[in-house]
């Protein structure tokens, strides 16, 4: 096979997937809103199943189903039958994949499951199926031919499958009026989470961890703190004890420039009475945001009555994954 050949393959699949896809978009109907309704009452999850690729399909539906506010998972429809079915409840929906509509395992499921009174939603290729003919809702999942040039390997139906797994999944999410917070609450491990949920009091530098001098301290006096606290900066206070500027890096190359004397001078005279700041329950990437807006290293962390409770530092927000 050539090159060029190959290539025509690829696209020609491609457009027969686009098809069945352009295709199914007209027959999102009536039955596709009672199928929502249905799962969007279930008080328990819903039970997504299927064999073989089906079954692949499956798997996937029911991950981005639990991912987007759905609880939801996948039962092998074999297993099942040895056991798992125990793993279904009353008060959960069933929803089952089988192109033909005719998959042994998940029909010699049904007459248990209709024991159990527990709701059926089939997606089938076939309406007149024994599966789609026995379910509560049929969602049709059918095309006119796979894109495997022997029409034996699931192809065009595995997409459109998947294709209406992810709507069903995203209608539900849209209903249930499910946020980017609620998806980081179920993406706790990933960077996602990790932006969105991530607070700056989570891992900013607080108590003996902050560098503070008075302003009637010596640059020379001020310097030390700076060391020995390593944030590339300190805080500056007034006589009552409340933030009245910092004293950075940058600050320090300024100073140098003026040839001023390190052990006379005053920090309170050279410092920056003028300075960023942020909340603690400010969202870590909203820190970031402000750095590199500013193009600053770090922030100052403060209450609502303007009181110091912390430093958050660029460095900070590497170590956490933010940026």
């Amino acid at each position: 096979m050539s090159k060029t050949s190959y290539s025509e393959t690829a696209l020609r699949t491609i457009s027969m997937e686009q098809d069945a896809i352009a295709a199914l978009k007209q027959r999102i109907d009536d039955k596709f809103n009672k199928a929502c309704d249905l799962i969007l009452s279930c008080r328990g999850r819903t039970i997504v199943m299927g064999m073989g690729k089906s079954g692949h399909i499956a798997n996937k539906i029911a991950a981005t189903l639990a991912s987007t506010g759905t609880p939801s998972h996948f039962v092998h429809p074999a297993e099942a039958s040895h056991g798992d079915i125990g793993m279904i409840t009353e008060n959960d929906v069933v929803l089952a994949l089988s192109n033909s509509g005719t998959t042994e395992e998940i029909l010699a499921l049904l007459p248990v499951l209709k024991r159990k009174g527990i709701p059926l939603i089939s997606m089938c290729g076939r309406e007149d199926s024994p599966l789609s003919e026995s379910a509560d809702i049929n969602l049709d999942a059918s095309v006119t031919q796979e894109a495997c040039p022997l029409g034996l390997a699931p192809t065009t139906s595995t997409t459109v499958a998947l294709v209406l797994g992810d709507a069903l999944a995203m209608a539900l999410l849209e209903a249930r009026g499910f946020t980017a917070e609620d998806f980081a609450f179920s993406h706790p491990g990933g960077n996602l989470g990790r932006r969105l949920l991530l607070k700056v009091g989570d891992i900013m530098h607080r108590d003996n961890d902050i560098p503070r001098v008075t302003e009637s301290a010596s640059v020379s006096e001020s310097l030390l703190e700076m060391s020995a606290k390593k944030l590339g900066m300190t805080t500056v206070s007034d006589k009552s004890g409340k933030l009245c500027g910092v004293f950075t890096d940058g600050d320090l190359r300024r100073f140098l420039d003026q040839n001023l004397d390190l052990k006379k001078t005053s920090i309170g005279s050279v410092m920056t009475g003028s300075f960023r700041s942020i909340k603690a329950n400010a969202l870590a990437t909203e820190a970031a945001k402000l750095m590199q807006e500013n193009e600053i290293y770090s922030l100052v962390v403060q209450d609502e009555n303007k009181d110091l409770q912390g430093i958050v530092t660029m460095h900070d927000l590497l170590k956490a994954n933010v940026v």
